[in-house]
């Protein structure tokens, strides 16, 4: 599709209002990737929903001077509480794709989690990051079929400066993505971490499928001690929804989980992420960090989860549009977005500080 006038960042005030632009600027069928969920969607809908339903209790005639919105995921320090969630293809959005996020993010101070289906490279996505000021990043693994895979592409990602590999455990096959077998979405031609695909995606077989055909449907808990073992670097959890999951992740030597549902794009009708962060954080118990991804478009999102428990939240989609919109320039945006809404919305709660936040500030 043909790239129109350049937005006008500026006059872009919310996450929310990346997304019209973006959709004039993405080809429909790779659109409906970015955007879609499972099924019929409501997961994917009840993500965002769940956070409008949530109320804070702010405290007023406190000295909110100096507001500070500073955080640390697995103790390396972020001028944010937000990182950008990992997303495969991200040149479905932008050419640059996530040479151009790693930019951003550093810039901001922000982490970012290189997807194992990232259209470059885990080394090239570290360079575009470490020449933008040497932001935090981690690796999101997809367990391959083939053991050995998996193995070099931990060893590549500790070798390029990533701080954590984060497995996602909530894909042992894809979900019922109707979009992108409506759409018979095709196998991309940028693929930076692996090699040719084994089989091309077709009508019969779409792209979420032929992903989901390279993962390891029979990784189980036990696994987690072989992962553990193949670099130093801690293990975060990626896709847990129960307190039953937490306690087995923190049980086989998790140092973090991440409450999602992948963004409702896998089992539709799950609960929406920040409606099961308490029984999460409870089932924890202060044994590892609890994260969360999935609905986060305000910055009250991000406090509400900080004050339920979460280290920090991870957004997927808006930084996805913003990349698109504007490129490194747009997920810089999206990043000053948020960074002004944290600062507003800390001082009419009454904090200065995240560490201040806990359940007093919402309404249960």
């Amino acid at each position: 599709m043909e790239r129109r006038a350049p937005t006008d960042l500026a006059a872009i005030l919310s996450l929310r209002e990346f997304e019209a632009p973006a959709r004039r600027l993405i080809e429909p069928a790779a659109f409906d990737y970015i955007c879609g969920g499972a099924g019929e969607e409501l997961t994917l809908a009840d993500n965002e929903a769940a956070f409008h339903r949530l109320k804070l209790r702010p405290r007023v005639l406190v000295d909110v001077s100096d507001v500070d919105p500073s955080a640390s995921f697995l103790g390396r320090p972020t001028r944010l509480p937000v990182g950008i969630a990992p997303m495969a293809f991200q040149h479905y959005a932008h050419p640059h794709a996530e040479l151009a996020s790693a930019r951003a993010a550093s810039r901001a101070g922000a982490l970012m989690c290189v997807s194992t289906m990232s259209s470059c490279s885990i080394e090239d996505v570290a360079a575009a990051g470490d020449g933008a000021g040497g932001g935090a990043r981690w690796f999101q693994l997809y367990v391959h079929r083939d053991r050995s895979v998996s193995a070099d592409l931990v060893a590549r990602a500790h070798a390029a400066g990533c701080e954590a590999i984060v497995v996602t455990a909530d894909l042992p096959i894809a979900g019922l993505r109707e979009r992108d077998r409506r759409n018979g979405f095709g196998y991309p031609e940028t693929f930076g971490n692996l090699g040719p695909p084994v089989a091309a995606a077709s009508d019969e077989r779409p792209l979420a499928e032929v992903i989901g055909g390279f993962n390891d449907a029979s990784l189980s808990w036990d696994d987690l001690a072989w992962l553990r073992g193949l670099s130093p670097l801690p293990l975060v959890v990626k896709g847990i929804l129960t307190a039953e999951d937490a306690a087995l992740a923190v049980e086989h030597g998790a140092a973090a989980v991440i409450v999602s549902n992948h963004g409702g794009r896998q089992l539709d009708r799950t609960p929406a992420a920040i409606e099961v962060l308490s029984e999460v954080v409870d089932a924890v118990a202060g044994r590892a960090e609890v994260y969360l991804d999935g609905g986060v478009r305000r910055a009250v999102d991000v406090l509400a989860s900080v004050a339920l428990g979460a280290h920090g939240v991870f957004i997927g989609r808006p930084m996805a549009y913003a990349l698109a919109v504007g490129g490194e320039a747009g997920v810089a945006r999206a990043f000053e977005i948020i960074d002004r809404e944290l600062r507003i919305d800390m001082a009419l709660l009454g904090v200065t500080r995240l560490e201040q936040l806990g359940r007093q500030h919402i309404r249960l």
